[in-house]
């Protein structure tokens, strides 16, 4: 009963009676392929096509996203959990779409980039106070979120020199969606612990149904709704890239809350991360941008900061003082098997590294 009770698939493809390194790898080529799209579709849509309408183009995605659950064969009746579970978390994830979408007219792409790779640290910190997680990670973990944070701002400042688009309501915007990251995964991965039935595509339908009222209210106030309406309408061929956006982007959202599920928000954050700086190399690489040495110095440390949270943790895990102390509920047990999991990956992407 519990294997059937934490069964995962990722598009018809079974992950529970596979190898953790399969599960892993299956995953993460599933975001990586929809997040690498979503990253050229928005640099394209933003920075080329002049289209800065975030929170409607959040809207849309929303939609497209309803009609591929639809036809992955989701319905109501398999909900796991009521539909007030997912109020903080629409709230929050809608929040981190529309202001991250939406600070790309204010910023180009890598300084956004490099603004969310330092997600991490925020993540860490808010995992040690959500309810059902309460989180402690070693301390050289802290050490690569502090490389990622000084990479960026290296980086950053040498973006704001080679390019025009950088402005401080950018960084506030971005800053904003790095508060609602830092609960959105780990309020995913307490969701995915405390109830091990609950399935990725109940997750993405719930958050997104719930959360279309948290985007009306910013896109009325601002007008941003009748400007982007009548901008799309001049300009139909928009709608294809944002659907195909879209489209990807379901992919690599389907395979993250698998990575959360699976092995917990830490875990995925270091894969987040390291898709950002593949994605930012291939900005510089398609969009022809200049790079300086001092955002060479930035990428260095950013690197440094990905392998050094690679580093399987050499302490032994912490068990209950007493004896008899065992994990007494279904959600406390799967965390358990969770943390389990996450050590058992990073031994095996540090010998990856290492070979």
């Amino acid at each position: 009963m519990k294997g059937e009770e934490q069964a995962r698939s990722l598009f018809g493809i079974s992950l529970s009676d596979r190898p953790k390194w399969q599960q892993f790898l299956i995953c993460s080529s599933g975001f990586f392929f929809g997040y690498l799209i979503n990253g050229i579709c928005e640099e394209y849509v933003y920075n080329r096509l002049k289209f800065s309408y975030g929170w409607y183009f959040t809207f849309i995605q929303g939609f497209v996203y309803l009609a591929l659950i639809y036809l992955q064969g989701f319905t109501t009746k398999q909900m796991s959990n009521p539909w007030k579970t997912y109020v903080k978390l629409s709230a929050v994830l809608m929040g981190s779409h529309g202001l991250t979408k939406g600070s790309l007219a204010f910023l180009n792409y890598p300084a956004q980039l490099m603004f969310k790779s330092t997600k991490v640290l925020p993540v860490m910190i808010m995992g040690a106070f959500i309810p059902g997680l309460r989180r402690k990670y070693p301390f050289h973990e802290y050490v690569s979120a502090v490389l990622l944070i000084v990479g960026l701002i290296l980086f950053t400042l040498a973006d704001a020199q080679t390019s025009p688009n950088f402005s401080s309501i950018g960084v506030l915007m971005i800053s904003g969606a790095l508060v609602m990251d830092s609960f959105l995964g780990n309020l995913q991965e307490a969701i995915f612990t405390m109830n091990p039935e609950t399935t990725q595509m109940e997750m993405l339908f719930c958050s997104t149904v719930v959360g279309f009222p948290f985007l009306l209210v910013p896109m009325i106030l601002t007008g941003e709704l009748f400007k982007a309406w009548n901008s799309c309408l001049q300009h139909p061929y928009v709608y294809g890239v944002l659907v195909f956006e879209a489209m990807a982007t379901f992919v690599g959202q389907v395979s993250v809350l698998s990575l959360i599920a699976m092995f917990g928000a830490a875990t995925t954050a270091m894969i987040t991360t390291a898709r950002k700086a593949v994605t930012l190399l291939l900005s510089y690489m398609i969009f022809t941008k200049p790079l300086t040495e001092q955002h060479g110095t930035g990428l260095l440390l950013i690197a440094m900061g990905i392998i050094l949270k690679m580093l399987p943790d050499t302490q032994a895990p912490k068990r209950p003082t007493s004896s008899n102390a065992k994990p007494s509920s279904k959600g406390e047990r799967a965390l358990v098997e969770k943390r389990r999991d996450e050590e058992g990956m990073g031994y095996f992407l540090w010998s990856l590294i290492i070979r």
